[in-house]
């Protein structure tokens, strides 16, 4: 059973549960991204199974009225095994999800992924994007995927996104790259973040999305919006700025990244030493203050 301290950031340990999440969720005006956890497979078998448990997971989302979708990880899909088991379980994974209906995001890795991911994505974009197919309940397995400003090449992968029929999510970035090909730097982060939302306001048509706790980044992609006009979303995880979240999406699109799944301790246990706050309320919970 999934500890009370836990579930603030983790939507349960099954389907079923991260489904009733995801309706309350829905209650207070956001939408859920979904994502089953795991990752880093060695072997094929965990890959394959966790591929036909978003297949399983994105027909019910189909069958439901939720506000849902899902974002899944290369690794878990089993690109450590191969990229040509990757590729198959995602192909899998975005022909179901393209008959339900379901959206579905291709989250980024360290650096070293990011050629196997930006190419998968650019075949399905191609393939399923937005606007290729649609039926009466709009968007049929359109298809994103995520970038890190933290990465040097990140604005050259920009250009070469701009003109696909999909939606780009923009992080910061939790992978610490080597200074070859990444910044360390929070301040030179936040400038490469700052630049790179400026150009995809500019230049994507399919919408933007806006993968950031920071008031000062969502202030500014709210300014760009007005600048340009161009859709946009704000993305933020399960248990971190939850009243935030409500507020924003009484004035744009706002998605909440729920995870769930029986691997939720490593989880879990990130997301509370990432700030001092997770760490305090973690706390407060076990000694019941």
């Amino acid at each position: 059973m999934l500890p009370p301290i836990a579930s603030r950031f983790v939507a349960g340990e099954n389907a079923a549960a991260a489904l009733d999440h995801a309706r309350q969720t829905n209650d207070r005006g956001v939408g859920v991204i979904l994502n089953l956890l795991g990752e880093h497979y060695d072997e094929r078998g965990p890959a394959d199974a966790d591929a036909e448990a978003y297949r399983a997971l994105v027909s019910d989302i189909g069958r439901s009225d939720l506000r849902a979708c899902i974002s899944v990880k290369p690794s878990q899909l089993g690109l450590d095994v191969g990229e040509d088991v990757f590729r198959e379980n995602l192909a899998r994974v975005v022909e179901r999800a393209a008959e339900a209906g379901v959206f579905v995001w291709i989250d980024m890795e360290d650096h070293t992924t990011t050629d196997a991911t930006l190419d998968a994505y650019e075949h399905h974009a191609r393939e399923h994007g937005m606007g290729s197919e649609r039926d009466e309940g709009g968007e049929r397995g359109a298809v994103g995927v995520c970038v890190q400003a933290n990465l040097r090449r990140t604005a050259a992968d920009l250009e070469r996104l701009a003109g696909l029929p999909g939606k780009v999510r923009l992080v910061k970035g939790a992978y610490d790259p080597p200074k070859a090909v990444g910044y360390r730097d929070g301040e030179r982060v936040d400038e490469a973040y700052r630049d790179l939302l400026e150009f995809m306001f500019r230049e994507f048509d399919d919408g933007v999305a806006v993968g950031s706790h920071d008031p000062a980044m969502i202030a500014l992609a709210r300014d760009l919006h007005d600048e340009h006009g161009t859709d946009y979303e704000v993305q933020m995880l399960m248990g971190v700025r939850e009243d935030a979240q409500a507020e924003l999406a009484a004035d744009c699109e706002v998605w909440q990244y729920a995870p769930y799944g029986s691997k939720w301790l490593s989880y879990f246990y990130r997301r509370v030493s990432e700030r001092t706050d997770n760490l305090a309320f973690a706390l407060r919970a076990v000694v019941g203050g």
